[in-house]
């Protein structure tokens, strides 16, 4: 007879793989719906951001990203996008932060016809709410931003809602070392004329690594993202697929 621990071991490993199964069979049975050779195409990239964050006097806070993005690397491989980010941020608590902030994005290369051009520019606004709590070894972070799009070409503002958790498990053995799982979901909240984005799912992102921290000062993320997209032009909800190596740099002052 089996000990009523061991079949609780055994109910619980059999439902484990019972989710996966199932897990798995959604994501095959949603890429064949969404993949035709006409609509579906897929892509090996490189991200390699650099985000700094410092604090200011009385309970301020101060950040820069700079993003340089690279496509096409089964191939020739050229730079797709340079995204450089400044924001102001105030610590309303240990956990709790709100932040206002900018970016400009350059899009470089882009494989589109007239009338948008093979570079163009993009202005954003955005306004963050910015959570995180430590639980002994495991880390969470929580971020939902709104932004407001200016878009090169395209008559109007774009709104786009996004959010993200972040997970983070320090080694026991390894503490420098830790696991990492990420996930962010774009949606645009309306259409912008003929040429600008539709109200909808935008993409999600997947990401899971390693993060090597060296000091309280510096530490970086190392590992695979996973970024499913959804072009207006295709009637499918998703249609394009990125493999990105993602490299990512933290500094902290």
């Amino acid at each position: 007879m089996q000990s009523a621990a061991a079949q609780m071991r055994q109910r619980r490993w059999k439902q484990g793989i019972a989710i996966a199964a199932f897990a798995w069979s959604l994501l095959a049975g949603g890429e064949t719906f969404a993949q035709s050779p006409s609509t579906f195409s897929q892509d090996f990239r490189l991200w390699s951001p650099v985000f700094m964050t410092a604090k200011l006097p009385s309970s301020f806070l101060a950040h820069l990203e700079v993003q340089p993005r690279f496509a096409d690397l089964d191939e020739a491989g050229h730079i797709d996008q340079l995204i450089l980010r400044p924001a102001i941020g105030y610590q309303l608590t240990e956990n709790l932060s709100i932040w206002q902030g900018y970016a400009w994005v350059g899009n470089f290369n882009q494989p589109h016809t007239p009338p948008r051009p093979a570079f163009f520019e993009e202005s954003r606004i955005y306004q963050q709410i910015l959570y995180s709590r430590k639980f002994d070894s495991f880390k969470i972070t929580s971020r939902t931003r709104l932004e407001e799009r200016w878009i090169e070409h395209v008559d109007g503002t774009a709104v786009r809602f996004r959010t993200g958790l972040r997970g983070m498990y320090s080694l026991p053995k390894a503490p420098e070392w830790a696991l990492v799982a990420s996930d962010e979901v774009f949606v645009h909240l309306n259409t912008v004329g003929a040429r600008g984005p539709q109200a909808g799912f935008d993409q999600n992102r997947f990401f899971v690594g390693i993060n090597r921290t060296f000091s309280k000062y510096f530490n970086m993320d190392v590992g695979y993202q996973n970024q499913l997209l959804n072009s207006r032009s295709i009637p499918n909800l998703a249609n394009q697929m990125n493999h990105t190596i993602l490299f990512q740099f933290f500094i902290n002052i």
